[in-house]
């Protein structure tokens, strides 16, 4: 069953033949910019929207819903009509609010610190499961207006190229983000990074970098075989030269092995030949990888050695590791199925 945010206004116009136009602009105002459910949209008399209703069920099922950071983190477990789960992470700051949204049921990219790559494969998302997920988390940061969508949550978004392009338009056209406020992040498909250049999207991209030599990165990113550090660097080359974007590195800190000296200095030459911001991350623990995260100071050590070197260098504040909800702890699944796990709220 198709969802409702896959059809244009248009296409809505169509579906509401025989009614007066405003419905048409009700009902598109009430799920796009209200991010309403169909049966939430007062605007509408009761009977349209329980006809519409009867046509677009939600494609989201929620099965959890946990908290930490005092509630300013929230995660939640998604069954799909399928049985598939997904998880999404809403994260308030005093500045912004984002949503942490999936592009697939679990991952192909076999990543080894991460527990979603640890988890294998079941399916693509449709674009309509990928924008109900921004809308339920649109409703649930009210009063507060949600500002950023990051294509960081369970999945290769490039992998999911299709979509994750349509909701990116979709979410630029219609809902009205723009490029500070969209991000899609890879772990290095280079032909998709130099075909997303071409698309004059509205957006930032984020590699999920981890290594800058081709061993290290083989044993972290398994498709650095496939798409090896220099030809990653042809595509953040053309990224930049057409879309005059700057890109970010994301770098997952483990312990003894990617936060060594040497290290430091792959890095720094790697980030400085593309002007690239670096995105230092404290390794958040996943049962399937047992290798520790880099200790505080190290951290600290690292980010003033990329300073010192040139880097423009950030760490980022982790949120939601009590409940699986940082960065790499996307999902506890067995094949994109959830195992039952207890509620647990900070």
């Amino acid at each position: 069953m198709p969802s409702a945010y896959e059809y244009t206004k248009d296409e809505f116009a169509q579906l509401l033949e025989g009614e007066p136009r405003y419905r048409v602009d009700q009902v598109w105002h009430g799920l796009w910019s209200e991010g309403q459910a169909i049966d939430a949209i007062t605007t509408v008399p009761k009977a349209l929207r329980a006809r519409l209703g009867e046509q677009f069920r939600p494609s989201l099922d929620v099965v959890n819903d946990v908290q930490s950071d005092h509630g300013a983190t929230r995660k939640w477990v998604f069954r799909l009509h399928d049985g598939s789960t997904i998880e999404t992470v809403l994260m308030s700051y005093e500045d912004r609010v984002t949503v942490c949204v999936s592009s697939q049921a679990g991952c192909a990219m076999g990543c080894t610190f991460c527990a979603t790559g640890q988890a294998g494969f079941t399916r693509q998302l449709t674009a309509g499961e990928v924008l109900e997920q921004v809308m339920f988390a649109a409703r649930a940061s009210a009063p507060r207006r949600l500002s950023n969508v990051v294509f960081m949550g369970m999945g290769e978004p490039l992998a999911n190229y299709n979509v994750t392009v349509n909701v990116v338009k979709r979410l630029h056209e219609y809902r009205g983000l723009s490029a500070r406020h969209l991000t899609v992040s890879t772990v290095g498909v280079a032909p998709a990074i130099e075909r997303l250049a071409k698309e004059g999207l509205p957006l930032t991209l984020a590699v999920s970098l981890h290594a800058a030599n081709n061993e290290t990165r083989n044993e972290l990113v398994p498709l650095n075989r496939r798409y090896p550090l220099e030809r990653l660097h042809e595509a953040c080359e053309f990224w930049m030269a057409t879309t005059s974007r700057r890109l970010s590195f994301e770098w997952a800190l483990i312990d003894n092995v990617n936060d060594t000296d040497r290290a430091l200095d792959e890095l720094a030459r790697y980030a400085r030949s593309l002007h690239a911001h670096v995105n230092l991350i404290p390794l958040n623990p996943t049962p399937g990888y047992l290798v520790r995260g880099s200790k505080p100071e190290r951290v600290r050590e690292f980010r003033d050695g990329l300073e010192e070197l040139g880097v423009n260098v950030t760490v980022r504040n982790t949120r939601g590791r009590s409940i699986d909800a940082a960065c790499g702890q996307l999902a506890n699944v067995t094949n994109a199925k959830r195992r039952s796990i207890p509620v647990r709220s900070a």
